[in-house]
């Protein structure tokens, strides 16, 4: 088979380490290791195993995934061992290599992972907790902010639990229990209680946190608040929101295209919807950029890509949508664009305000079909001593999906 390119016929055998590393490891493992010409793994793992006369030890690629291609297609035909904490398909090296080369050319020797570990000093139930992966940002722990929520948080560094809790002091769950368990499984572990708010150690660098969430957080539900994204006006406003994304119809690991993005509010709400959807923003003016920026930051879903420029120009090239939002700057050939680019089943939605736009989409439902609304809201106002409604501007969303 072909990763990035290259013909791969390596075969992988993953295993899984505690924090014993080779002591732990049974007697069949151990001859894997001794037979294997190389042992891929961290430098961390890789002490943990002794060396073997002849044998190639290589530490993993940096970064990652976009270095492992070349490096599994130079170790083709020979017998490789890859080292893992714990369980290496619990956000482990396990499934990128999965993903890579196929089941087929590898095989998976679990130990018990940190998680269960961790779960077990906690005395939580699996279907209780939450695990996230800190990885580089730690902004993506503010996705699962939310009160009574257990969070297992793999950390980076020794560094990962002092952000955690300043991120929780800011996002106003310093309330929350904070526990750092360190070393697991190792005649060195240690474990630390405490709140966010008062958290002031220091750690060693292999540890995880777990959380018990206190505190009031945005829903998960599409239709935020408008006042939980900054933004300069050009924002789809909540009701409108809520309907736009109940046509967009969100689907774990889909991709959305948000064009004429503004706040980026539309494509903040559809990645809360699943932490595997993907959404790209597309927005021509710069300070709305940063504002996009700014705004995924703080609702948890900081891998919003944001390009900056005009469409149709700047949807070239762009991974294939399952589905596309046009809020801003609806011309024809933005809208004839969006809809060539979506694959059968793809949805469009489209929000007219102007009665040009208004005119243009109908056109295109007479031709296409789907459905035509029109959406008018109206809140009550205080008028002197007494109280009446405003409407607001009506707007005529236009949804449909590809034959």
């Amino acid at each position: 088979m072909r990763v990035g390119g290259a013909r791969v016929k390596v075969v992988i055998e993953v295993i899984g380490l505690t924090a014993l590393g080779w002591e732990e490891l049974p007697d069949r493992l151990r001859t894997l290791v001794r037979r294997a010409e190389v042992v891929l793994g961290s430098p961390r793992l890789l002490d943990l195993v002794p060396p073997f006369p002849g044998q190639q030890r290589l530490p993993w690629p940096s970064p990652l995934r976009p270095g492992l291609p070349d490096l599994l297609d130079g170790l083709s035909g020979r017998p490789v061992i890859a080292l893992a904490s714990g369980d290496p398909l619990v956000a482990g090296i396990g499934s990128t290599l999965i993903e890579l080369l196929g089941r087929d050319r590898v095989r998976v020797h679990p130990a018990v992972s940190s998680v269960a570990l961790a779960r077990a000093r906690m005395g939580w139930s699996g279907e209780s907790v939450q695990v996230v992966r800190l990885g580089d940002d730690v902004d993506l722990l503010r996705r699962w902010l939310s009160p009574g929520c257990r969070l297992i948080v793999l950390s980076r560094d020794a560094g990962s639990p002092d952000a955690v809790a300043r991120l929780l002091v800011e996002a106003g769950f310093g309330a929350s229990r904070l526990t750092v368990l360190s070393d697991l499984g190792a005649d060195t572990a240690s474990r630390m209680d405490t709140t966010a708010d008062a958290w002031l150690g220091t750690a060693p660098a292999l540890n995880l946190v777990c959380l018990e969430c206190v505190g009031e957080a945005w829903s998960l539900v599409p239709g935020l608040p408008d006042e939980a994204f900054d933004h300069d006006g050009q924002l789809t406003k909540r009701d409108l929101r809520a309907s736009a994304l109940a046509h967009l119809a969100p689907q774990p690991g889909q991709l959305l295209w948000d064009v004429g993005a503004g706040a980026g509010s539309i494509a903040i709400e559809w990645l809360r919807s699943h932490p595997s959807c993907q959404a790209v923003a597309v927005e021509r003016d710069q300070q709305r950029v940063k504002r996009i920026e700014a705004n995924a930051r703080r609702l948890g879903v900081p891998g919003l890509g944001v390009v900056h420029g005009e469409a149709p120009a700047e949807l070239v090239g762009l991974p294939q949508p399952d589905a596309i939002f046009v809020g801003g700057g609806a011309t024809a050939e933005v809208v004839d664009a969006c809809w060539s680019e979506l694959p059968t089943g793809g949805r469009l939605v489209v929000h007219a305000v102007t009665v040009e736009t208004e005119t243009l989409i109908t056109e295109r439902w007479r031709r296409l079909g789907g459905e035509l609304t029109r959406i008018g809201v109206e809140r009550l106002e205080r008028i002197g001593g007494h109280h009446g409604w405003k409407p607001s501007r009506a707007v005529v969303p236009w949804s449909v999906s590809k034959p």
